[in-house]
């Protein structure tokens, strides 16, 4: 008798400790729910963002390009608002150039320092490292074309001729601009590379340098495709340290001591004063930046994924 009471007071423990624990992960679930809804809230805003904006810039920018046809606007070179000739082709070219003068110099630079903080110096120096780049990463941009007005632009006057405002001191400036997205993205593309594809490495022979540059650096491959592209949006969408350091004058430079204007600059420059055409025309500039960056980082993408394929096969 007293074991079967005492097996009915310990099934009703466990029922009712079963009774008690439900509400509870319910609540739980409910909990959860809620945040996924908000997740997709969020998801849904920033989709509907990107939306509106590509709708906003088009529908600002396509009216002029209508009425003069595309191969004008793109390859002409002349831009006189006041004469109603608006031609981006030179400002098209400017920024193409700044970018990859900027890329240049600062993509061996970048990989080379995401290498050494990942896989050559002590972790302390690494740590030391990545707070600084950091640090360079939040100076405002404006900062950066103070310092480049005030030092690059003297200095290459002084040893190089010219005004000193040119193709040169943009990329200088942008190359600087761009190095902690390269570093950042890379060095954590390169750590995120399994250890047992160094171990297999060393093991076979191979030297620490040997491994760093035929085994952690092509697995790495995409991950620093990617902090290249973001580096080449953030070189094309840069404004004001080009403006202070470039000369901004709407011509195709003969050379990299000539002054140029890009695409970017030139919006600012002129939206505030411009009205009718010259307005369309500055909407029109951003919306032919907005599909090259688009074309761009699609044609990076599709490269990165056939250079994986044919590792693989």
């Amino acid at each position: 008798m007293e074991e079967a009471l005492q097996t009915k007071i310990s099934r009703s423990s466990v029922r009712a400790g079963g009774i008690s624990s439900s509400p509870a992960r319910g609540s739980r679930r409910r909990g959860e729910k809620v945040i996924e809804k908000i997740l997709v809230l969020c998801a849904a805003i920033f989709i509907l963002a990107i939306f509106l904006i590509t709708i906003f810039i088009f529908a600002k920018g396509l009216p002029l390009i209508a009425k003069i046809g595309i191969g004008d606007f793109l390859f002409n070179t002349q831009w006189s608002p006041t004469k109603g000739i608006f031609g981006i082709g030179s400002m098209f070219i400017g920024s193409v150039l700044i970018t990859m003068g900027a890329l240049i110099w600062a993509v061996p630079l970048g990989l080379s320092t995401a290498i050494l903080m990942a896989e050559i110096a002590p972790p302390r120096i690494g740590t030391i490292l990545g707070n600084l780049v950091n640090l360079l990463a939040g100076i405002p941009s404006v900062v950066y074309g103070f310092i480049g007005l005030i030092v690059i632009v003297p200095f290459i006057r002084n040893n190089f001729g010219g005004n000193g405002m040119s193709l040169l001191a943009g990329a200088i400036i942008l190359g600087i601009m761009i190095l902690p997205t390269l570093i950042n993205i890379s060095r954590d593309s390169i750590q995120a590379v399994p250890h047992e594809y160094k171990e297999g490495s060393l093991a076979l022979g191979a030297t620490h340098f040997q491994t760093i540059s035929k085994v952690i650096v092509p697995a790495a491959k995409s991950g620093i495709i990617t902090a290249i592209v973001l580096g080449m949006g953030r070189a094309i969408g840069e404004t004001m340290a080009v403006v202070m350091v470039t000369g901004n004058s709407p011509i195709i430079p003969g050379s990299i001591l000539e002054p140029v204007r890009t695409m970017t600059s030139n919006i600012v420059l002129e939206m505030g004063y411009a009205s009718g055409d010259h307005q369309t025309a500055l909407f029109a500039t951003g919306m032919v930046l907005f599909v090259f960056i688009v074309v761009l980082n699609l044609s990076i993408n599709l490269f990165a994924k056939g250079g994986q394929s044919i590792g693989r096969n």
